[in-house]
């Protein structure tokens, strides 16, 4: 007989003391936490610069090649300043603008550590860990460059058999080689490094100094939460005295949104969430890094702390691809992620979960919190960002870990969005869990709250967070 999983071992709480974001109508953490307690949505059109629908789009789910789907959540207006981070324009045009944002993003999370620059801390002892999946879609429309010959045979070949001659046909092809590779920039020394996601951390660790480490992680939607597990482990065992973490993904290419639709996921209307009726997400983009230290560390050194991450807990689905996790690996996850805590569960006041508004995501989530929380006299808070930005894939983890940060910091529990009849599991008072219709103020004492990712093949991650209320509160 298998002995029995071996407890995790406690850790000691990671403070995060610094953040910052860029996700829709959600230009930095203060208008993240507006969007949320007001309950706005950042659903708009795809716009032809991000994908032509002419091209894509059928309401039958059977036609090939084509999204049902015509909305998702767009960061609209950003350019990355160049001349601010001494980026040269060659070397903007070979990386993916998920380098940029992440760059960025990460400048301003030091920025509001109280480390501009990355000043006052010992580089040889910071290290960056980012979520990424596919990079971004500028990459890989990029690389379009590099199949002209491919194109150029088919077009030869269809002039051929439409009988054209060489000398009429050879005028054509240059014209539609010039029209073809005119938006996509030269290949360079660098476009391979600045198509791949391993480069955004490194290059973070390379622009700031930082000599501890630096390098991606791939979870699909589970990217950015792996990440920050990352970061707490290398935290808790020495390995670092500051870690920055996070995700980022701005892809939203035919590729990823046609894929998606023919495996049944995407929303043809509204979002909705946690409800009766699910729909499936609308897509969504974005960027979220926090800057963490150990606990003990960044109170002796004065720092503003957030929030601490008390502990976390992983799991597998073991599921094929884009299946829906089981609640049981989800339960597993969960479980872990209280004990490393020493958290009583029941104790959980708020709970920002996966929620992805696809129906046997919400089932098999909400039964395994129903497990988990099964005995709790006091109902918690539920909700999912999503139903407000969309799903951000490797950065959705981020977005949900920034905003549960932000609710613990501030006097209220937020809302839950996108919620027309709650899920039959959400009815039954034993399940211990509501989705509040508006903010209401947290409970007395010790605030303590979960952050959900998952992949629906792949990795479980749950963050345990808590923090102490503000004096006053």
């Amino acid at each position: 007989m298998a002995n029995p999983p071996a407890a995790p071992l406690a850790s000691q709480p990671i403070a995060i003391v610094g953040l910052a974001c860029r996700f829709p109508d959600a230009d930095d953490p203060p208008a993240l936490l507006d969007l949320v307690l007001t309950g706005r949505r950042a659903f708009r059109r795809l716009p032809p610069c991000r994908l032509d629908l002419a091209d894509y789009y059928s309401a039958d789910p059977a036609t090939p090649d084509a999204t049902y789907s015509t909305r998702a959540a767009l960061i609209e207006g950003w350019q990355f300043d160049q001349a601010a981070f001494g980026v040269s324009g060659p070397a903007y045009q070979a990386a993916d603008l998920a380098h940029w944002l992440a760059l960025e993003t990460v400048a301003r999370a030091l920025a509001a550590a109280g480390f501009p620059g990355g000043r006052g801390l010992a580089r040889n002892r910071v290290g960056v860990v980012i979520g990424n999946t596919l990079t971004g879609d500028s990459s890989r429309a990029a690389a379009l460059r590099l199949r002209w010959p491919y194109v150029r045979r088919v077009l030869a070949e269809a002039l051929i058999a439409a009988g054209v001659t060489r000398e009429q046909g050879m005028p054509v092809l240059r014209d539609a080689a010039a029209r073809y590779l005119a938006p996509f920039p030269e290949v360079t020394a660098g476009t391979l490094a600045g198509s791949g996601p391993a480069s955004i951390a490194s290059g973070i660790c390379g622009y700031f100094g930082f000599k501890g480490g630096g390098y991606a992680v791939d979870g699909a939607s589970s990217s950015s939460l792996l990440a920050v597990v990352s970061a707490c482990m290398a935290l808790s065992t020495d390995e670092l005295d500051v870690a920055l973490a996070g995700g980022v993904d701005i892809s939203l290419d035919p590729l990823e949104l046609v894929g998606l639709a023919k495996a049944g996921l995407l929303a043809a209307g509204d979002m909705r969430v946690y409800d009766v009726n699910p729909t499936g997400f609308l897509p969504g983009e974005g960027c979220g890094v926090v800057v963490l230290m150990r606990a003990a560390d960044a109170r002796a050194a004065g720092l503003p702390v957030y929030a601490e991450i008390a502990g976390w807990g992983m799991s597998c689905a073991g599921q094929p691809a884009l299946a829906a996790p089981e609640p049981g690996s989800q339960l597993l996850a969960l479980r872990r992620a209280y004990q490393r805590a020493s958290i009583d569960p029941a104790d959980v006041q708020l709970i920002e979960g996966h929620g992805a508004g696809t129906a046997a995501g919400d089932q098999a989530e909400l039964t395994a919190l129903a497990e988990l929380r099964r005995g709790a006299r006091q109902a918690a808070a539920l909700g999912s960002i999503k139903a407000n930005i969309g799903h951000a894939k490797a950065a959705a983890g981020a977005a949900g870990l920034i905003k549960t940060v932000l609710a613990l910091g501030s006097d209220v529990l937020p809302p839950a969005t996108g919620v027309s009849s709650p899920h039959p599991l959400l009815l039954d008072k034993d399940t211990a869990l509501e989705l509040p219709a508006e903010p209401v103020p947290w409970p007395a004492g010790r605030r303590i709250a979960g952050v959900s990712a998952m992949d629906p093949g792949g990795a479980i991650v749950h963050l345990v967070l808590s923090s102490e209320p503000a004096r006053g509160s």
